[in-house]
């Protein structure tokens, strides 16, 4: 396991979701998948207690913790993607396996995992600032999904 790494508490489905993760994200999979030895508060032993796996490179725990903490938009994974294509891809892997579109490239995964599905022309754009940055951003703030070709079309303008 990494030494530093990223823990998401899931009510329990963990195992479910870093599986589905890895089938969607490239350099992403699930490494291990670590059982209950006795009871616990949400849970009983020998069902599904962490589960290591890595999202686009990053190592995560999913800790099957049960319904105490769900997940908030505090907490996402921010994809840069290169074109629509990709945009597109993510978004409705994720919007169309039980998840929720949200606002300005944010969107939901069914176990209430929070997702920016970022196309990497948007991040340059308000980098930039100025009059590019703030053009790009209204843009932004109009979309769900972000629409790679109206972001252009307010970087000119």
């Amino acid at each position: 396991m990494a030494k530093n790494t990223i823990c998401l508490w899931y009510d329990r489905d963990a195992e479910a979701a870093a599986r589905f993760y890895a089938e969607t994200f490239p350099d992403s999979a699930v490494r291990a998948v670590h059982r209950a030895p006795a009871d616990y508060p949400s849970g009983s032993a020998g069902d599904v207690l962490t589960v290591e796996f890595t999202v686009a490179g990053v190592a995560c725990l999913g800790l099957n913790g049960g319904p105490a903490f769900p997940q908030s938009e505090a907490f996402s994974f921010q994809i840069m993607t290169e074109d629509q294509e990709e945009t597109d891809r993510y978004w409705n892997a994720i919007t169309g396996n039980g998840g929720a579109a949200s606002a300005c490239g944010w969107c939901r995964d069914r176990w209430g995992v929070n997702w920016q599905i970022t196309p990497r022309v948007l991040t340059e754009a308000i980098a930039k600032g100025g009059a590019v940055a703030e053009r790009a951003f209204g843009a932004m703030m109009e979309m769900g999904k972000i629409d790679i070709a109206g972001i252009e079309a307010a970087i000119r303008g």
